[in-house]
């Protein structure tokens, strides 16, 4: 049975929760940060589902094994959605998270209406093209600044009711249980055994060759040949 999942995400704050909350599940987990230099992907979908889905299936093509790939961001009411998908660069290509929570603060000011949501879908595609998906949300509000040390991303500016806290104030095993991610990763969890069943079948069905990795960017076989 197959039992090898790439999570196909170089974020390694991403690959640390995610690792966290399928640490029980029968599976054994690796990340593409495992397999070396890989050709990358545009992430220019304009759905959380579209770039999950493609950053899956990308992975899954180069290394001929499932990957599991998210797509997440914050969507604010009072700014029509944004940061929406294109959360990580809302302050610009290399912006840091500090930069990126004070640039949407600087964007809220004077905003009386605070709400705003999580979004994360979870993608888990084949080789062969094929793909299962799990959604999760959570809702909250924008604070008028910055609370709290972990987290990353917008952990700091997003304000949870239930817990009273933001994101960033809250212990990762606690943040888990109700995040956005976590909530998507719980489902897929609880249906593992399925997963694995589905995957055993559409792997046999595809029979995927080996990866013929010319297929890819020049960019990376030059890396390679390096």
């Amino acid at each position: 049975m197959i039992n090898i999942i790439v999570l196909a995400t170089g974020n390694k704050n991403k690959i640390r929760e995610m690792k966290e909350l399928l640490k029980d599940a029968p599976i054994q987990i690796k990340s593409i940060a495992d397999y070396g230099s890989l050709p990358t992907v545009v992430e220019d979908g304009d759905t959380f589902e579209e770039n999950a889905y493609k950053k899956a299936h990308h992975y899954a093509r180069v290394l001929g094994l499932p990957c599991l790939a998210d797509d997440s961001g914050l969507v604010v009411e009072a700014l029509d959605g944004r940061p929406g998908v294109h959360s990580a660069r809302f302050a610009g290509e290399n912006a840091t998270d500090l930069e990126k929570c004070d640039k949407l603060l600087a964007e809220m000011e004077g905003k009386n209406n605070r709400k705003a949501r999580f979004e994360c879908v979870m993608s888990l595609a084949t080789p062969g093209g094929p793909a299962l998906t799990w959604l999760g949300n959570c809702e909250g509000e924008i604070t008028a600044r910055r609370h709290g040390e972990s987290g990353f991303g917008y952990d700091p500016v997003f304000f949870y009711p239930p817990l009273g806290k933001t994101f960033a104030e809250i212990p990762l095993a606690e943040k888990n249980k109700v995040s956005h991610r976590g909530r998507a990763l719980q489902e897929f969890a609880a249906e593992i055994d399925k997963v694995l069943i589905w995957l055993g079948q559409r792997l046999v069905e595809q029979k995927p060759p080996k990866p013929d990795h010319t297929k890819f960017t020049d960019d990376w076989s030059e890396k390679k040949a390096d």
